[in-house]
């Protein structure tokens, strides 16, 4: 499957200017950050979780709990991964018992990995609620899922791919969207 990028919807500047919205808002709605985590999904969910982290100690003068989580073993598709799947690491160090999760992701698509690392955070404890962090959303969901804040929504086709682009992983920052050529798009 190849990536072929069209266009940039969002800049660096951009981006951080969405994560600092969506951490305002985040810590607006919970009148503050008593009680509050923060889990990157595995892999651009992490860093996006670590700039709205430092957003909101920018603010708040708190360091929130960080943590991520890799869904591998929880996706509903593994067995179409092959032999030897790419795993990274979960680190939740942290007790999520009672605790509002905020739980960061770079794209939602069909709702499937957000599905996932709920399910995995639930087998860590019992949240007293888990809040959805995406920086876009694209649509065409396949199940009942919907984010709690939104950095952008960017209606899309299925042919379409977003990629989002964090200087931990691509040593840049955008994001940008395109076709994919072969089977299946990201999920």
């Amino acid at each position: 499957m190849s990536f072929q990028a069209k266009a940039v919807i969002m800049n660096g500047k951009e981006m951080a200017r969405a994560i600092k919205r969506m951490a305002h808002e985040v810590v607006e709605a919970h009148k503050g950050t008593d009680d509050l985590v923060l889990i990157g999904i595995q892999r651009r969910g992490v860093p996006l979780a670590k700039m709205m982290r430092a957003a909101i100690k920018q603010v708040e003068e708190i360091e929130l709990p960080l943590g991520s989580v890799d869904i591998t073993f929880y996706r509903d598709d593994l067995s179409t991964l092959g032999p030897n799947p790419k795993v990274a690491k979960t680190e939740i160090p942290f007790d999520v018992n009672d605790k509002t999760v905020i739980l960061v992701d770079d794209v939602l698509f069909t709702g499937r990995t957000v599905r996932a690392a709920m399910e995995e955070i639930m087998d860590w404890g019992r949240p007293r609620a888990i809040r959805l962090v995406v920086l876009i959303d694209r649509g065409h969901r396949e199940l009942p899922i919907r984010p709690d804040y939104v950095g952008k929504n960017v209606p899309t086709s299925q042919r379409e791919i977003i990629e989002v682009r964090v200087t931990d992983l691509d040593n840049k920052e955008e994001v940008v969207i395109g076709e994919v050529n072969g089977d299946d798009p990201q999920s």
